[in-house]
């Protein structure tokens, strides 16, 4: 049985840009080096859900699932405020942190939701957590504009 994407996909963006692909590539691994990865892993499945990036959350699910992270974490990741007791302070301060960075309701991240994150991590370790949520950011708005195929839909 043969699935398409419903929407396209448009382009093939990295075939046509290279470059940008290395950069945001060399940007990604600098951002990931230095961070818990189930942190890390967490911030880009929920950056994805607000995106509505169904590329990006197919490929870090699949990586959670693979780093052992159970189901119900997954699963719950949208509700995590309403999960009590399933993600620990540091992981909700993160994802509070990549939340209000990827909607930015306000115009801005609020001194209390950057102050909830530093509470739980060292300079160096915020610093590669807000660059791993601008990545994961990034690398949604090029998938979700080009329409990539999730790799799962892609067989």
């Amino acid at each position: 049985m043969t699935t398409t994407h419903a929407h396209g996909p448009r382009m093939n963006l990295w075939k046509h840009a290279p470059d940008v692909y290395k950069g945001m590539s060399a940007f990604q691994a600098a951002a990931t080096e230095g961070l818990d990865p189930v942190i890390g892993e967490l911030v880009k499945i929920r950056a994805s859900q607000l995106n509505k990036c169904a590329f990006c959350l197919d490929m870090h699910l699949s990586d959670a699932r693979k780093m052992g992270e159970s189901q119900l974490r997954l699963d719950l990741i949208a509700a995590w405020e309403e999960s009590a007791g399933l993600f620990t302070e540091r992981e909700q301060a993160a994802l509070a942190l990549a939340e209000a960075m990827t909607v930015l309701t306000e115009g801005f991240v609020s001194d209390e939701v950057f102050e909830r994150a530093a509470q739980h991590f060292e300079e160096a370790e915020l610093a590669k957590l807000i660059a791993q949520i601008v990545a994961i950011n990034a690398w949604n708005r090029f998938q979700v504009t080009t329409r990539a195929v999730p790799a799962s839909l892609a067989k």
